[in-house]
């Protein structure tokens, strides 16, 4: 039996999933209540048990098997006219989440994930880059939000991203959004990627989930209508940004991120492992520089992170070079460069988990 907040690491085999029935069951019983049929609630155990199991792809017909059932007709049914309150299940998972994961070293980590389709019914699919095939397919873009820490990681939050076919005020993109019950005020206007971050840090914040950090990537670190709303409510965060990104320096005046690392003396440079890897530890020089502060009295800093190795062909010169990385930074007093390194190697822990 594992009791609230002891977490299992690892990969689970079939008998070890098997002796877990007792902490599924009641997992699955706490949300009962969410779903108004016991049909669903039939297939929701069956939806769980099948995901955990070791049944090599995760299709529809693999679970199905996997449940005894002949044919995928169920569980299709009960994802796609079941009636349950996903948000209020999103809820009861992120409270289930935080009591076993929370830690003093918890982080808040937005990324986007895209599922490659082939037909146009699919809400929100529409000819887009998708990460996950590294270039434009006809793809649904989804913005999730993780919970990390020491303890393990996993998902808490999402949003469906709307792109400009899907979301606007004619006629057709009003018919297209009500055949699919998208609400009104995510089927007028696109909202964006950072945006939809934000939505969800909301939600975060207003649900008391404790964290240190919120981290994410360079589609979300330039965006500074995001960065200005994490200042103004004192949110830490530590975000990648694009070298040419135009930093504010204590003086006054600005910097773009490369050319302050063109300033940076040698000797600041420290070798630290920012995480453990497939390879072992995840070895960098880091260094950082101090930047104007926050009118609500909080400190920035520009973390740079620059590979020991030569790795990166110059785009110029043709010649290989150390890969140089940066991140803003938004910390309370004394933060140290330990810290944010430690802090920045969460989000690669938590997307290489998903």
């Amino acid at each position: 039996m594992l009791t609230l907040g002891v977490v299992r690491t690892g990969e689970l085999n079939e008998f070890e999933i098997r002796s877990l029935d007792g902490e599924l069951e009641a997992l699955c019983a706490s949300v009962d209540d969410v779903f108004a049929r016991p049909a669903s609630r039939e297939n929701l155990r069956a939806m769980v048990h099948g995901l955990l199991s070791e049944v090599p792809r995760k299709n529809m017909w693999q679970l199905a098997e996997a449940a005894g059932h002949p044919n995928p007709d169920r569980l299709q049914g009960f994802l796609a006219k079941a009636a349950w309150d996903a948000d209020e299940l999103r809820d009861r998972v992120r409270g289930f989440v935080v009591a076993a994961l929370a830690a003093d070293d918890a982080v808040l980590i937005a990324d986007e994930t895209g599922d490659i389709k082939k037909g146009t019914k699919s809400v929100g699919v529409a000819r887009q880059y998708t990460g996950t095939a590294g270039r434009i397919e006809n793809a649904q873009v989804s913005v999730h939000l993780s919970y990390g820490s020491s303890r393990g990681r996993t998902l808490i939050d999402r949003e469906l991203y709307l792109g400009r076919h899907w979301a606007g005020t004619t006629a057709e993109h009003e018919r297209r959004c009500a055949e699919q019950g998208i609400p009104p005020e995510r089927a007028t206007a696109v909202a964006t990627k950072p945006e939809l971050a934000r939505c969800m840090l909301e939600r975060a914040l207003e649900a008391d989930v404790p964290f240190t950090y919120f981290l994410a990537d360079e589609a979300y670190g330039q965006c500074r209508a995001l960065r200005a709303w994490l200042e103004e409510r004192r949110v830490r965060y530590v975000l990648a940004v694009p070298k040419d990104e135009v930093i504010p320096l204590p003086d006054e005046r600005t910097r773009q991120a490369r050319e302050l690392y063109a300033l940076v003396p040698e000797e600041t440079f420290e070798r630290r492992s920012c995480a453990d890897g497939a390879k072992g530890p995840r070895d960098y020089d880091w260094a950082t520089v101090h930047l104007a502060p926050t009118a609500q009295g909080l400190e920035r800093h520009l973390l740079i992170r620059r590979s020991t190795v030569l790795n990166k062909k110059d785009k110029k010169t043709g010649q290989l070079v150390r890969e140089i990385s940066y991140f803003l930074c938004h910390t309370g007093p004394g933060a140290t460069l330990a810290a944010l390194v430690t802090a920045a190697g969460q989000r690669w822990m938590v997307e290489e988990a998903f």
